[in-house]
């Protein structure tokens, strides 16, 4: 319902009140409904209630004028232009009045306009800077200015700069000739610092040549101090103008830095006594450190010698005692408190400093990944050696300089858990994590005094940086746990350490056991244990939440169950149950808490439940009760499970009448976790307590078993099966009453298009089991029966009358499978079946799909057993390869290469020779060579079987390397490529060999061949490709189009699998890859369709498959990477056709987490593209296809604009934030923004919580 003029008008009524309290209501009302969306002001309306609101900014009571101003922000949104200007003439005049309040509250006022204007309305933004930019410009320069009205003037110009600067360009050179003057000026320091503000501000947005001339006027200014110093001041202003500048304009800096650099480094030399000027040129340093990103690169270990040496820059204060005194704690472990002797003098600011070097250099460590080794070998020591420092602010800071240096570790120690080339082993001793590991002794020492140490603050830095070492070098402590758990008790047992203090040590202990193996833990539980169970007992959740988690990884250390151990575990079994139980016992608690005490009570029975017997009667239906409470029951039936599983076999028994029933009743709820819980329980309820189990307690759980199963949900459906077979396992009675729901919701499954995996082969097993049981009715003639039912009699299709429901292509392999599955449990049965599948191949009555299905089953029992007995199996599979359908003749292609994998001396020569003969069959046939080594290059027994025929399999295939048929090669290749695991010695040579082939089809066929033997796994024949896979690569750049695009994916799928076998020749592989990403022309043709040309362009597949190489390096060769050579390709493709714009736009977002620094010194060069994909339309005769094309692809380049806005310090690119500003302007654009930011930051839980406490028991 929209406002009313009357009901406006009454409120300006009693704004004109002489009664403050009338107008501070009356203005309150105003704002209420200026925030409505429904209002609506006629001209005449707003005038009026601008010149109210103006009024009350000049009235005399003071909370009226706050809520006048306040009034101002929604205003400004309600009322045209012409009103705008009205509100900001008169708060610019009010701005210079005499009134020292009206000019306040006049700045506050113009500043809450300023905020509120629309960036992307062109006539706002146009009108602001006539009305406010001109007077404020025109006011910095008269000399007669208060200084207080100046501040807020430079203030405000600063912010109106920062948000609409592109549209104040004719502003742009007074306000430069304005500011520069302000540099040097002679009031309060804060004049200048404004100024500088605006200044850098101005230098993003401003025209190059007038850029140009702000630094050189800087530079020009700093050489004349350097040649003729004359005032410290001055220089400090001009080192912190070309700081700020930078934080603002890094790129556009980084033409001078051969400039700066030396200068800056002159004045922190020369600059004795002035600590404030040292901690300038460092605060200019780390600037330029992070927004300069390649042009710094040269000055990069100069900066770091000079921040380590200021560092190190206390010349007030003697550490030679600090060292005695660390000496002698690390000898006596005296952890009382003592009282320190701290140097104080309120007037030394070397502090500073030392502040500003640590940023420096935590700037460098976080920024460069590609120095690491040169980092741990000159930057680390020193750093270590600076842990003493003996400011709490300063130590905090060069902590989180450490903490960077060991995040950027992060990557390399995931990496190191993958197999390691030769090369690769030879780096080691010089990587970064091998220099890591030679310093922890001197960061334990280091660390060792300050873990005691009265400041929390310090306290919490130890323990957070060496949480993150633990986290990047797992077991790092091994040799020094002794020297960090006094540290540990210190902080858990001092009654002055506040919550985060406890609950930060907590969450180091937490990482330390999970990380640390239990044998170097044991001497230590028996002073741990008791400060955990105190903190357990904590009153403020949050502690006692991370005790019971810390107190559940003690129990899976001292008890654990998977490997021997001989600790005493005994007298602390009593302490750790009570204190537990005391926290799943109360009904009071936080959530959190509730859970974790299931968890932790679940974990102390599994574990140690054989030294509790007497008291499981006490604790166990306590978790029954919590089953039934709808908050627990999840954490609950996850905690009866680990119970159930453990290898003690922990009698509980006496809960399971109450337990099991509770269990059925949870697999009706529309709670897949739950389901999913309940399921892995009942499985190992069953398992476990057999002899406990009754006719009943089946009975409930077998009622609710049947609608589980059904393809809408294969994971659910895979453990019911599982949960089949174990009740079939223990009780095959408890089938029989079920057998009809359950089979006929099976046999859907087994019809569905989408069984597969883990799901088949849960199917597989139940049949199996099925078919063992021999029960009444479930035999195998039973079971068999029901099976090629499907296929032998189908079902009438429910929407054409008169005709046979269509059945998918994968439910055909499924029937063949259970049929095989069948057939292993009952091998008597193989041969009839065969038999019987042969003769429906033969007759001529058999339909298609009978065909189908009896090939199919053929070889799959074929692939399990031996079928050479059946005497013309090979010439009938044969004769059905000139089937008509396809389909069939597939299938007989597929069941000749599965019975052969099954005899291969009889069969295998059959199919050789017939490739030989039967030149119309070769492809067919060549599929079934396929399967014949697919089936035996994987194990060794398998390999020594072929091993034999290889160079008779070679022989066939060589002869089709150069065949004309793309799809004969391709088939060619993968047997090619399997077949070289098998014997890579003699194969590989011949392959390279071929590389010189002059024709493009050999060598085509060789470069794919490669890409099979290539695997996540080690196999033997890596050593062999690591010295020759250069050759094969090196078609990059051959002159064939297909051989350039096979070469890319096969070095795709090397930087992918096995990154470890290309690393080292990046340097000559990456230009042939740049070049493989440009457009080329002549690649490009039209193409006559009817009256119509169609544009095809050939080198799209070849860009597509260079981008995808591009995306896999990054994730595993980023460290090999020139990344602005890198970004300049990405830039080119962002650009691009469609295909290739997706392609860019994730390396986009993937760049942003791994490069931020290098990608935010191009961000300006990447928004023009994307805002034009942004603001693209679809063509108003497109087809749906088009318009679904055009929404993916603004969805994904705003995907790349929400990673760019994570990047720190993105927000200071004015032309990124205009963007963003033009996109939330849209509400349809903004809609799909906000959706697109809202996924993105939906968080994961840590990975060590989720790891301890997600009790997966798949």
């Amino acid at each position: 319902m929209s406002t009313s003029p009357y009901h406006i008008s009454s409120l300006l009524d009693k704004m004109s009140s002489v009664d403050k309290d009338f107008r501070f209501m009356a203005t309150n009302d105003l704002m209420t409904e200026l925030q409505k969306d429904s209002i609506k002001l006629d001209d005449d309306s707003e005038k009026k209630v601008v010149q109210s609101v103006l009024r009350l900014v000049e009235d005399k009571n003071g909370e009226v004028q706050n809520l006048a101003v306040k009034c101002l922000g929604p205003l400004v949104k309600k009322i045209k232009d012409s009103q705008i200007e009205v509100i900001i003439n008169a708060l610019c005049s009010n701005m210079f009045s005499d009134s020292e309040k009206l000019r306040d509250i006049s700045s506050v006022g113009l500043k809450t306009v300023i905020v509120e204007l629309p960036r992307t309305t062109q006539a706002v933004a146009t009108s602001a800077s006539r009305n406010i930019t001109g007077k404020l410009v025109e006011a910095i320069g008269r000399p007669d200015l208060n200084q207080y009205v100046l501040l807020e003037t430079l203030d405000i110009l600063g912010d109106l700069v920062h948000r609409y600067g592109s549209t104040l360009s004719p502003f742009h050179e007074p306000m430069l000739k304005a500011l520069l003057p302000l540099l040097v000026d002679p009031r309060p320091l804060s004049v200048r610092k404004r100024a500088y503000v605006a200044l850098c501000y101005l230098s993003a947005c401003c025209q190059q040549q007038l850029f140009d001339g702000v630094m050189t006027h800087l530079l020009t200014a700093l050489n004349k101090e350097k040649a003729t110093p004359s005032s410290m001041t001055n220089t400090r202003t001009f080192i912190q103008a070309i700081g700020a500048i930078s934080r603002q304009a890094g790129p556009r800096v980084g033409s001078y830095l051969e400039a700066i650099c030396p200068l800056i480094m002159h004045f922190i030399a020369s600059s004795d006594g002035d600590d404030e000027l040292k901690e300038s040129c460092l605060q200019a340093f780390e600037a330029l450190v992070l927004r300069c990103f390649r042009e710094i690169t040269p000055h990069i270990l100069a900066i770091v010698d000079v921040s380590l040496r200021m560092l190190s820059h206390d010349p007030n204060y003697n550490y030679d005692e600090d060292e005695e005194e660390l000496e002698d704690s690390m000898e006596t472990e005296d952890y009382e408190e003592e009282e320190d002797d701290e140097y104080s003098d309120d007037d030394d600011v070397s502090w500073k400093v030392r502040r500003a070097a640590a940023k420096s250099l935590a700037a460098i460590l976080g920024s460069r990944p590609e120095m690491l080794s040169e980092f741990y070998r000159d930057v680390s020591p020193p750093l270590i050696a600076r842990f003493k420092e003996r400011e709490e602010n300063v130590k905090a800071d060069i902590f989180a300089a450490y903490r960077a240096l060991l995040n950027r570790t992060k990557p390399l120690s995931s990496s190191a858990k993958q197999p390691l080339s030769e090369g690769d082993a030879m780096e080691t001793a010089d990587s970064p994590l091998t220099l890591l590991h030679t310093q922890i002794p001197a960061l334990v020492k280091a660390l060792h005094k300050q873990l005691k140490d009265k400041s929390v603050k310090t306290r919490q830095g130890c323990f957070s940086l060496l949480t993150s070492l633990v986290t990047v070098l797992p077991g790092a402590l091994d040799e020094h746990i002794g020297a960090i758990v006094p540290g540990i008790l210190y902080s858990l047992n001092d009654q002055t350490s506040s919550s985060n203090m406890k609950i930060d040590t907590l969450n180091f202990l937490t990482v330390l056991i999970s990380q640390h193996s239990a044998p170097v833990l044991h001497p230590h539980i028996g002073a741990i244990i008791p400060a955990v169970i105190s903190a357990v007992d904590d009153t403020f959740y949050k502690i006692t939440s991370e005790a019971l988690l810390v107190l559940l990884l003690i129990v899976k250390t001292i008890r654990p169950l998977d490997t021997p151990c001989e600790f005493n575990f005994r007298p602390f079994v009593v302490d750790i149950y009570a204190s537990a139980l005391k926290r799943l016992r109360a009904a009071d608690i936080d959530q959190e808490v509730k859970e974790r005490a299931i968890t932790c009570m679940g974990n102390i029975i599994a574990c140690m439940g054989d030294a509790l017997v007497d008291r499981l009667p006490e604790c166990m239906p306590i978790f029954v009760d919590r089953l039934r409470n709808e908050i627990t029951r999840l954490t609950a039936v996850r905690a009866i499970t680990q119970i159930a599983r453990s290898s003690l076999k922990i009698d509980i028994t006496f809960i399971l009448n109450d337990c099991i029933p509770l269990l059925a009743g949870f697999l009706r709820k529309n709670h897949r976790d739950l389901r999913l819980a309940t399921l892995y329980c009942l499985d190992a309820l069953f398992q476990g307590y057999t002899s406990a189990m009754t006719g009943p307690l089946y009975k409930a759980v077998m009622e609710e078993i049947p609608t589980l199963i059904s393809d809408n949900d294969l994971h659910i459906s895979q453990l019911v099966l599982t949960l089949l077979c174990t009740v079939m396992n223990v009780s095959p009675a408890s089938i029989i009453e079920v057998r009809s729901y359950v089979l006929s919701n099976v046999f859907g499954l087994v019809m569905s298009s989408l069984l597969q995996g883990s799901a088949m082969n849960a199917c597989l097993e139940f049949f199996s089991k099925l078919v063992k049981l021999g029960l009444t009715g479930l035999g195998f003639q039973d079971i068999f029966q029901l099976l090629t039912d499907f296929v032998y009699k189908p079902q009438p299709d429910p929407y054409h009358f008169g005709s046979p429901a269509t059945i998918h292509r994968q439910a055909y392999r499924s029937i063949s499978k259970c049929i095989s599955a069948i057939c292993g449990a009952a091998p008597d049965q193989i041969s009839p079946v065969v038999s019987k599948f042969i003769a429906d191949i033969k007759s001529e009555e058999s339909s298609d799909s009978v065909r189908l299905l009896c090939l199919l089953s053929v070889g799959e029992v074929g692939k399990k057993s031996d079928l050479s007995s059946i005497s013309d199996l090979q010439t009938v599979i044969l004769g059905t390869f000139s089937s008509q359908s396809e389909e069939v003749r597939s299938a007989a292609s597929y069941a000749l290469g599965s019975v052969s994998a099954g005899n291969l001396h009889r069969y295998l020569p059959f199919i050789l020779s017939e490739i030989e003969a039967n030149p119309k069959r070769q492809y067919l046939l060549l599929h079934s060579l396929k399967e014949v080594i697919t089936c035996h290059y994987v194990t060794p027994e398998a390999i020594a079987t072929l091993k034999p025929q290889v160079t008779g399999i070679w022989d066939v295939l060589y002869k089709h390397f150069e065949s004309p048929e793309e799809g004969t090669r391709n088939v060619v290749a993968e047997c090619v490529g399997k077949l070289t695991l098998v014997d890579p010695e003699t194969l590989l040579p011949k392959l390279r060999e071929n590389l010189k082939s002059g024709s493009a089809f050999v060598r085509s066929t060789v470069v794919t061949a490669l890409k099979y033997t290539i695997s996540d796994q080690p196999q033997p024949i890596d050593s062999l490709l690591h010295l020759s896979i250069g050759d094969f690569l090196a078609t990059i750049g051959d002159a064939d189009l297909n051989v350039r695009r096979v070469a890319l994916v096969a070095f795709n799928s090397a930087a992918h699998n096995k990154p470890s076998l290309i690393r080292d020749l990046l340097d000559s592989l990456l230009p042939s890859l740049y070049q493989e990403t440009k457009v080329r022309k002549e690649l490009i043709r039209e193409v006559e369709m009817g009256p119509f040309k169609h544009t095809v362009d050939d080198g799209l597949d070849l860009r597509k498959a260079a981008f995808e190489c591009m995306y896999t390096l990054l994730e595993t060769c980023l460290d090999r990477l020139e990344i602005f050579e890198f970004l300049n390709h990405v830039e080119d493709g962002l650009k691009d056709h469609y295909d290739i714009k997706m392609l860019t736009f994730l390396l986009l977002v993937r760049l942003s987490h791994l490069r931020p620094n290098a990608l935010l010194q191009r961000i300006d060069k990447l928004i023009e593209p994307l805002r034009s994909t942004v603001q693209s339309k679809t063509k108003a005769n497109s087809v749906k296809q088009e318009y679904e094309k055009q929404d993916e692809l603004k969805r994904s380049a705003m995907r790349a604009i929400a990673a760019l806005l994570t990047i720190p310090d993105s927000d200071k690119s004015p032309q990124l934030m205009d963007f963003v500003a033009q996109i939330k302007a849209n509400a349809d654009t903004a809609q799909l923004f906000e959706s697109i930011q809202h996924d993105a930051t939906i968080t994961i839980p840590t990975a060590t919580a989720a790891g301890v406490e997600a009790m997966e028991v798949s």
